[in-house]
């Protein structure tokens, strides 16, 4: 996928691998994912690091700030810890290693990405009803 955007309607959680195949085929290793509390940034995390045959328990770094599932998916939380917490720590320079970079309520990291000049995959979410619509924007 370049420079575009696709739309899935997911109804249950095994419809996820259409997200997960579009995370896999675009060209970033980083996909900052947007959505508000409960809507599926976590549980979609948990499904790719089973696409990959990774047996790790997927939990929300959401008080870690970092989660690392066999060095190759890193999964992060700002929510509590915020942009300035995650720079301090070193973070970004671990957005370099090699694997998937999954990172949860990263918006404000978004121009510093830029600005850096690493390449990311944004994924929203959005709630409808029992649904769920991920929207990936390359």
């Amino acid at each position: 996928m370049e420079n575009g955007e696709l739309r899935y309607k997911i109804n249950k959680i095994s419809e996820l691998n259409k997200v997960i195949e579009c995370i896999k085929k675009t060209n970033s290793n980083i996909i900052m994912l947007s959505g508000t509390l409960g809507s599926g940034k976590t549980t979609l995390v948990k499904e790719f690091v089973k696409s990959l045959g990774i047996k790790d328990e997927v939990t929300s770094p959401t008080f870690s700030l970092q989660n690392v599932y066999e060095n190759r998916v890193f999964h992060y939380d700002l929510y509590n810890k915020g942009v300035s917490e995650f720079l301090s720590l070193g973070l970004l320079e671990e957005l370099e290693k090699e694997g998937y970079h999954f990172i949860e309520w990263g918006e404000e990291l978004e121009e510093v990405l830029k600005s850096f000049g690493f390449n990311y995959l944004k994924v929203n979410i959005k709630i409808e009803k029992n649904a769920r619509i991920y929207e990936c924007q390359n």
